[in-house]
């Protein structure tokens, strides 16, 4: 597969989400075969917790920008006679309002816009669920060909209506199902797409597990799960069964790994159980820890089981990495669950709910290092010849060989010069500046920190293709807490800023300069202008970060202290004085050439001369 030349745009609702890891460990695997990546997110992740795996994903990712400003793009498709009115339409009839045609159409219009402008030829979506309704309507605006992975719980009840779901199905190229148990279950479902269905389990990087070997040496023996503190996890029968086996004079301890809306009552259950002294909830813990926790484990369990609304477990990666770990399993009879666990050989599988059931088999496994070490080596066994995701990735491969058209990698031509916009809309001076930027040198970007809600005037919206916005404060946190190495450089820089200069302020613009050093690489900018004195301190961070020159429009709209603002100007390659008596402001060249200077007159957008030393920085 190698020099293959395929590309591939992976769609999801939400992008990073921590129970999920069994998709970037597919996603890995597919850039160690040669094929090229990006990700694609309707939605910010719902929390900034990143597991450290994420760092090794070479795909970049790109989040949708507000609804306000996709409301802009749904403006200017109805001008153009590109808005599937029909479509949204014809499916509000038949599925109801409740699922938000428009807002889907809204939502493919400017991923569609986007596929193209990268050059894939193909969109593979993780979940039948809105994010297949969105590659569905991608596929009616643009005509890219879609696939689709199933993971249980998506179809049984995300979705919500099956006859959207055949739909889907029908639209699809294939679609990729966990186990044979949910490929039958869609074949059931969607028989007219039934020959697109295949199986593909979730694959496991053995690397991860190097050097385990089965048994422990834990005095009192450890009972790990782990999973979304949510109901079909069944955790609050794990904590019955704790009580039993506890009743029956057994030694142990339990920890329960994961976090969820169900804490509150999963604690009340072991306090009022006094089972405080054996049972823990440890909260969510990045996959490393996890890892570490299932190696000094001596059994995992987890007692899926159906909730009230029909979700359940499909194919639970964390019970193969258990198995990975050398370590037996006790789990139920749901779903994909049998054709992880070989019953007796690997572990128990137990009846959902069935609380004494799951104490028996635990009480089996906690009176016998023997069967412990017997059943952890041949689960691990088992992982090493079906479930090494090297191997389980070969199948969906194979699909992506049959019906994706190779392209060449994206070549974006370099963007150069960089306009950086506190907010969008903003003060009329910059729409005349951005205005002329994509007139003159329609390579060039402006980057947004933050998009406006307010109403936009119609002269605002042709500025709007040569934008791109700052993804959600959840991201740019996420991506702060894990580019380590870099927010050490950043903090350190804290002290050559001054301390005029509150530190909260500063951070606030240090995470803003970390999450646009990905942009600026990505479109290799050389040369960023602050539109203002209010994009002028990530401005500096971004030189000091990221090694491009800097350039500032210099106002007296937004206070700076003399001290911070002299230590920022220093480092300008040049000054345009917006207001006269700001002029005084600028440093004094001490030795050699200070920055280049130009005091602003009268009329609106940049100066010619000003223009060509833009050019000329982008260059």
């Amino acid at each position: 597969m190698d020099g293959w030349g395929v590309r591939l745009a992976y769609l999801f609702s939400r992008y990073p989400v921590i129970s999920q890891t069994f998709i970037d460990t597919e996603m890995l695997a597919m850039e160690r075969a040669g094929v090229e990546l990006e990700i694609f997110s309707i939605y910010p992740p719902p929390t900034s917790f990143r597991h450290g795996h994420a760092a090794r994903l070479k795909a970049p990712i790109h989040y949708a920008p507000p609804q306000s400003i996709l409301k802009l793009g749904e403006q200017r498709a109805k001008a153009e006679g590109r808005w599937p009115a029909e479509l949204i339409a014809a499916h509000d009839r038949k599925y109801g309002t409740d699922y938000k045609a428009g807002l889907r159409a809204r939502n493919a219009l400017y991923f569609a816009d986007l596929f193209k402008q990268r050059g894939f030829t193909h969109l593979h979506v993780h979940f039948a669920n809105r994010a297949a309704m969105t590659g569905l309507y991608v596929k009616a605006i643009s005509g890219l060909p879609f696939s689709m992975s199933t993971h249980g719980q998506d179809y049984m009840v995300d979705l919500g209506n099956h006859d959207l779901l055949r739909e889907i199905c029908a639209g699809a190229e294939f679609v990729a199902n966990e186990t044979e148990w949910s490929t039958n279950e869609l074949r059931r479902l969607c028989p007219d797409s039934a020959d697109k269905m295949l199986r593909v389990f979730n694959g496991m990087d053995l690397a991860n597990f190097a050097g385990t070997v089965a048994g422990s040496n834990n005095a009192v023996p450890r009972i790990v799960s782990t999973g979304r503190l949510i109901e079909f996890k069944g955790f609050h029968h794990l904590i019955a069964a704790c009580g039993l086996l506890k009743s029956r004079g057994l030694e142990f301890a339990c920890d329960i790994i994961g976090e969820g809306p169900w804490r509150p009552q999963l604690q009340q259950a072991i306090d009022a159980g006094g089972l405080g002294g054996c049972v823990r909830l440890r909260g969510a813990l990045p996959q490393e820890e996890v890892f570490s926790a299932l190696r000094s484990a001596d059994i995992f369990t987890l007692p899926c089981i159906v909730d009230r609304n029909g979700a359940s477990d499909v194919f639970p990666t964390v019970i193969l990495e258990a198995m990975a770990s050398a370590r037996p399993v006790v789990s139920t009879h749901i779903a994909g669950v049998p054709e992880q666990i070989e019953h007796g050989e690997t572990g128990f599988i137990c009846q959902p709910g069935d609380e004494a059931g799951l104490a028996d088999a635990l009480e089996k496994l906690l009176r016998s290092p023997e069967l412990r070490t017997q059943m952890g080596a041949a689960g691990q066994r088992r992982v090493q010849a079906e479930f090494a995701v090297d191997h389980t990735v070969k199948s969906l491969l194979a699909q992506y060989e049959k019906h994706v058209q190779p392209a060449p990698p994206h070549a974006a031509k370099p963007v150069g010069l960089a306009l950086l916009l506190a907010e969008w809309p903003a003060p009329e001076r910059h729409e005349a500046e951005l205005v002329q930027l994509a007139q003159q040198l329609p390579e060039s970007r402006a980057y947004v920190l933050n998009a406006s809600a307010t109403p936009v005037a119609d002269s605002w919206r042709k500025t709007l293709p040569h934008c791109e916005f700052l993804p959600d404060a959840m991201v740019v946190e996420g991506e702060w807490q894990q580019q380590k190495d870099l927010r050490h450089r950043a903090e350190v820089l804290r002290g050559e800023i001054g301390s005029k200069m509150a530190t909260e302020d500063f951070l606030a613009h240090a995470r803003h300069a970390l999450s646009l050093l990905r942009l600026l690489r990505r479109d290799q900018v050389r040369h960023v202008h602050a539109a203002s004195v209010r994009e002028l301190p990530v401005a500096w961070l971004l030189k000091k970060l990221g090694g491009v020159s800097i350039s500032a429009s210099l106002d007296d709209k937004v206070a700076l202290h003399d001290e911070t603002l002299t230590v920022l100007l220093k480092e300008c390659a040049g000054i345009r004085v917006m207001r006269g008596r700001m002029e005084e402001k600028i440093p004094k060249p001490q030795g050699g050439s200070g920055p280049y200077v130009l005091v602003h007159k009268s009329g609106r957008g940049f100066e010619p001369e000003w223009m060509g030393k833009l050019k000329g920085w982008g260059a």
